[in-house]
């Protein structure tokens, strides 16, 4: 089984309009030149999901946890199954370098950025 997951990132929708055009802008997605993020499943091996991020123009693999929601036949008698994923990368390994201080002290964003990729799938 290989789960390939793709994110449009002209989708991002934090619920503030102008701190989503930031983030759509060059200083972080860049969304003109990389209009998706993708995830590529290569192996899991129990609760654990090795796979390839691409993200800003960079793949790098990527160590998620997986927690299964169950598996069910659905009325037209397909099996479906749904689950979660959760992991933690840094931000900067693939090339959002962006950031501000504080005047307090510290800058605006942190470098690990956690993630989460909800999934339902059919089985063939």
């Amino acid at each position: 089984m290989y789960l390939i997951q793709v994110f449009k990132t002209t989708t991002i929708d934090t619920g503030i309009v102008k701190r989503d055009d930031h983030l759509r802008s060059a200083d972080f997605f860049d969304v003109a030149t990389y209009p998706e993020m993708t995830f590529v499943m290569t192996s899991q091996k129990g609760k654990k999901v090795i796979g390839n991020l691409t993200m800003h123009g960079i793949t790098k693999a990527v160590t998620m946890t997986m927690d299964m929601g169950g598996e069910i036949t659905d009325p037209w008698g397909n099996k479906r199954s749904g689950f979660v994923l959760n992991g933690q990368v840094n931000r900067k390994d693939f090339g959002l370098n962006w950031n501000k201080a504080i005047e307090a002290g510290g800058v605006v964003v942190g470098d690990d950025v956690k993630m989460t990729i909800e999934v339902e799938g059919i089985a063939d």
